[in-house]
């Protein structure tokens, strides 16, 4: 199982989570492998206690190891391996087509229970690739104006990018280049509107992008919630969603703001083992274990 954990706006938690959930896993008797894909700012480790490891995804590319197994670390937690980014590669915003695919190859070929991906923020192409190599794509979200702004965003992106690989078609994928913008000329506001239109021009892309768009189903995490109102913004978002883009999103739960996470993070000791009866510890394990029964 492959879980891809992302987010439009940096600084909403996506690694203190991936780290978190990772180390509840792997309690869980889960063979788990934690993989730093923030290739401009790599620091999963970081959250782990760990200090820089000698091996990361740039030994890979840069081809000093064969296999990316060769580049995995070991942790002191049982279950828990570690692959830490390419902080100086892939230009951080875009990979090289040609590497990213054998990359993702690569990452989907690993031996273990389940992979947790920690992706970069923003929505460059790298990332939205990365996203959707993922049998769950995890978005985590804080209750900000901004952060919902870019998660909108973000899945948006998402969404037509995994559109666009479905189809055969130039035209149709220009077609679907158009239609990112919100003041196209097409008239093309929602999925339902772009179905039609491909409809007019072919068929065959018109069913894949049906089928593709039934199989995408993102998942919603909302971290730092301090309040009851905070905790309905997912359902909110959920619904908005399924409402204008007909993306059928799974709000996974929720983590509330506590100050033990800021403190876990300056001790460099995971909140899980750090604090594990601290609010927003039992918040992450409860995530946890609906991830985990979802094998």
């Amino acid at each position: 199982m492959i879980w891809t954990i992302g987010g439009g706006k940096g600084g909403s938690g996506k690694s203190f989570i991936t780290a978190n959930i990772g180390i509840c896993l792997s309690k869980l008797g889960v063979r788990v492998i934690l993989i730093d894909a923030d290739l401009g700012g790599a620091n999963l480790h970081t959250f782990l206690g760990i200090s820089p490891p000698a091996l990361s995804l740039s030994d890979f590319i840069k081809k000093r190891v064969s296999h990316l197994r060769e580049a995995l670390i070991p942790t002191s937690i049982p279950n828990l391996q570690l692959l830490t980014g390419a902080q100086d590669l892939l230009n951080a915003a875009d990979a090289k087509s040609v590497q990213k695919r054998k990359l993702i190859r690569s990452i989907q070929s690993l031996d273990s229970d389940t992979l947790l991906v920690d992706l970069g923020a923003g929505n460059s192409l790298s990332v939205l690739d990365f996203f959707l190599m993922s049998d769950g794509g995890i978005m985590v979200v804080t209750p900000e104006p901004t952060s919902i702004e870019n998660t909108y965003r973000f899945l948006k992106s998402a969404f037509y990018r995994r559109l666009k690989q479905s189809v055969s078609s130039s035209s149709v994928k220009a077609l679907i280049d158009g239609a990112m913008d919100r003041k196209n000329e097409m008239g093309i506001e929602n999925p339902y509107d772009l179905i039609k239109a491909v409809r007019r021009m072919d068929e065959g892309d018109a069913q894949r992008i049906i089928e593709e768009a039934e199989r995408f189903h993102p998942n919603l995490i909302l971290n730092q919630v301090r309040s009851k109102k905070d905790i309905e913004i997912g359902f909110s978002i959920r619904s908005a969603c399924l409402k204008y883009f007909g993306i059928h999103l799974h709000y996974l739960g929720y983590v509330v703001y506590d100050q033990e996470v800021s403190n876990s993070i300056r001790r460099r000791r995971p909140l899980v083992l750090e604090n594990s009866r601290s609010r927003a510890a039992q918040c992450v394990m409860e995530i946890a274990s609906k991830l985990a029964n979802s094998h």
